[in-house]
């Protein structure tokens, strides 16, 4: 099945769209307080659809996520009691109770590991809130941890050009399976 190379020639024609750079800036504020999707899916082929802007962009992305993660604090911090059986449901309890204990032993350094890795930041940002992580120390982590991650996926793109763009094409279908397969057997080794 090639879902994946269709999905891919749909979003660079949305990468290229007048409106992206909103889109973009939305879908990172929302990924790292509530929203599961990651705005790599978007920085990598806004970058690679217009390379002039790839640095901009990633800044824009870095920015956004991390007005997100602020949100994600206040939600942690003032609503937490309101989420909790959220976080049941959508089976995220148990990698909130982890985070809880990272933060417990590590605090800063989990928000810093947790913004650059591809573990869901939303988790992250409302528990440092609950926690009541140090607000200036939180945003500290995430400007560089987030930053970091977006520069690093802007930079690879721009690097690559028309290359990386003949490969990813060429692969996109298998890389996107392997991603999937990845994240489930992840998944089935977490939930043990």
């Amino acid at each position: 099945m090639r879902i994946f190379s269709t999905l891919y020639t749909r979003v660079l024609q949305w990468a290229a769209h007048p409106r992206a750079p909103h889109y973009l800036a939305g879908l990172s504020f929302a990924e790292s307080s509530f929203f599961p999707i990651p705005p790599d899916v978007m920085l990598a082929p806004m970058s690679l659809a217009t390379p002039q802007r790839a640095w901009h962009l990633a800044g824009l992305t870095t920015v956004a996520s991390v007005l997100g993660g602020m949100a994600g604090y206040g939600i942690g911090l003032l609503a937490f009691d309101a989420i909790e059986p959220l976080l049941h449901r959508l089976g995220y309890w148990d990698q909130y109770l982890q985070v809880r204990h990272w933060f417990a032993t590590w605090g800063f350094w989990a928000v810093l590991l947790a913004g650059f890795s591809p573990i869901p930041y939303k988790i992250f940002t409302i528990t440092a809130g609950v926690v009541s992580l140090s607000f200036p120390l939180f945003v500290v982590a995430s400007v560089v941890s987030r930053g970091a991650r977006f520069f690093l996926v802007a930079g690879l793109i721009l690097w690559g050009g028309e290359k990386m763009e003949r490969l990813l094409r060429a692969y996109i279908d298998v890389i996107g399976w392997t991603l999937v397969a990845i994240f489930v057997v992840g998944y089935l080794l977490w939930i043990r």
